[in-house]
């Protein structure tokens, strides 16, 4: 499995896929230039500053780091080797797109390794090993990080290889998305009904809100939809792809934060 993960993340530099660090993304900031010394998984490292980085714009399985019940995701080392492959040892270049720190205090930045600066968040990306995982304030790059996993989705790479962990559910079948309560998910479906009550936006998927699927779009985050002049309303009727932590209220319910965090397949 190691010589494989060094051949994929090879291929993944060599083939002209990374995106050279002038085109990733506009607007991002240089932070700390440091060397890595240690990896803690496949979205966290430790550079020789003292300074903790979690590559922001991407989730990464998650392994147990000694939480008690808490068990590993599938594919968890194998991403932790890959983000080693790629960036231990290595000199790196942070550059910010939004929060610098979360509230662990750990950097949130874009990571550049090495001299040819090769984009980690692509790279794992790439090679099917983290997802797309946006925040509100942190919301640089996602196009181009979209691109990344929906490249490695069609080619069945790492988690999109028939890993039922990571399928994007049906959004047609409230039960199963509810077994993935307080879980991070792809739900896929159309929007049977957008309704507004006060403040808040709710996308139905189902006649039968109380126990069907449901996406909730607080007033926060419809600043951010108008600012982008989009209006969650009119997103009854569209096939759209949403991700986020499953949460069970009245049915299975994702609450958005952003408008990244909801992809239009088709009206």
């Amino acid at each position: 499995m190691r010589t494989v993960l060094i051949k994929t993340m090879a291929a993944i530099a060599m083939s002209g896929a990374l995106t050279a660090p002038g085109m990733a993304c506009d607007g991002l900031r240089d932070g700390p230039r440091a060397i890595v010394v240690d990896v803690v998984d496949g979205d966290t490292i430790m550079l020789d500053n003292g300074l903790k980085v979690r590559l922001v714009g991407i989730q990464a399985p998650k392994l147990a780091l000694g939480r008690d019940g808490y068990a590993a995701w599938p594919l968890a080392d194998q991403a932790k080797r890959a983000l080693s492959e790629l960036s231990l040892g290595q000199r790196v270049l942070v550059r910010y797109g939004g929060a610098e720190r979360d509230r662990h205090g750990r950097i949130l930045g874009q990571l550049f390794v090495g001299e040819n600066e090769i984009w980690a968040q692509q790279a794992m990306l790439l090679a099917g090993l983290a997802r797309v995982y946006s925040f509100a304030d942190n919301r640089n790059c996602l196009s181009e990080l979209y691109q990344a996993e929906a490249r490695a989705r069609a080619d069945r790479e790492g988690i999109w290889a028939g890993e039922g962990f990571y399928a994007i559910r049906n959004a047609s079948k409230p039960l199963a998305i509810l077994e993935r309560t307080d879980r991070y998910e792809l739900v896929e479906g159309r929007v049977l009904s957008a309704e507004q009550y006060g403040q808040r936006v709710y996308l139905n998927f189902g006649a039968q809100w109380k126990k069907d699927f449901t996406i909730l779009v607080e007033r926060a985050a419809r600043r951010l939809f108008e600012q982008r002049g989009i209006d969650p309303l009119d997103l009854k009727g569209a096939l759209v792809r949403v991700r986020g932590w499953v949460e069970n209220k009245n049915g299975p319910l994702i609450e958005i934060t952003h408008p990244e965090q909801i992809e239009l397949l088709a009206k």
